[in-house]
């Protein structure tokens, strides 16, 4: 069986490790970090990702930025929001570009795994 392949873009180290020790915590993935989108996108032009966690304030091209991309090149991956950026609008925005779903940072591993599993990554 293929590893599920999990892309995480975040500008933040710290947020990134973050994320990335809770889905080790929630899954068992080839896990791959971009530091921002114009990097996220190049790897998701390279390669097959079943989940990319994107976050939305990143410096150069952001999160809704690389939402528009993947969707208009019609990439076939899931995308999980995670951001601070927790305005009602913005996840209305993010929900129109087809997101699975928008966790707060820091990750909560619980929210996390429920998103997983809800669409039936794990």
């Amino acid at each position: 069986m293929m590893n599920f392949s999990i892309l995480v873009c975040d500008d933040s180290a710290v947020a990134r490790k973050q994320v990335i020790r809770c889905l080790n915590d929630c899954i068992t993935a080839d896990i791959r970090q971009a530091i921002n989108g114009v990097d996220a996108l190049a790897l998701l032009k390279e390669q097959h990702f079943d989940l990319v966690c994107l976050d939305l304030t990143m410096p150069i091209l952001d999160g809704v930025q690389v939402l528009e991309h993947i969707k208009a090149e019609k990439m076939e991956c899931f995308v999980l929001v995670i951001s601070a950026d927790i305005q009602q609008q913005m996840q209305q925005r993010v929900a129109q570009l087809g997101v699975i779903g928008f966790i707060e940072k820091p990750v909560s591993k619980i929210i996390l795994n429920n998103i997983l599993h809800k669409f039936g990554i794990y």
